[in-house]
């Protein structure tokens, strides 16, 4: 059953930004949009065994550092080759200036 989690405080992403954030024995990346919304995908790139949270953050994409291909945070979308399979994305809230991630 779905769950709302404190992952962290809104002020530790800057916006443009992404965090790594480990929960339950998995890795997730919260990202914090120019319209300073939140948002949760996936830590690990589809593509290779690589964390998110060393990438680049513009606009609505991360960039994987390792290959540069690229995601819409918003949607897990793979935008950019060499990434084809999509990123599975959380819902994120920020409440009482906590971000809170819904996960499984």
């Amino acid at each position: 059953m779905p769950q709302w989690v404190d992952a962290c405080a809104a002020d530790e992403i800057d916006e443009e930004d992404v965090m790594r954030w480990d929960h339950g024995g998995r890795t997730y990346a919260i990202y914090h949009s120019p319209d300073g919304e939140f948002f949760c995908t996936d830590g690990i790139c589809t593509h290779e065994n690589v964390h998110l949270a060393g990438g680049l953050v513009m606009d609505y994409v991360i960039e994987c550092p390792k290959h540069n291909g690229q995601f819409d945070y918003r949607t897990g979308q793979a935008k950019r080759a060499p990434v084809c399979v999509n990123l599975k994305t959380y819902p994120a809230r920020s409440e009482g200036g906590r971000v809170l991630v819904q996960v499984e």
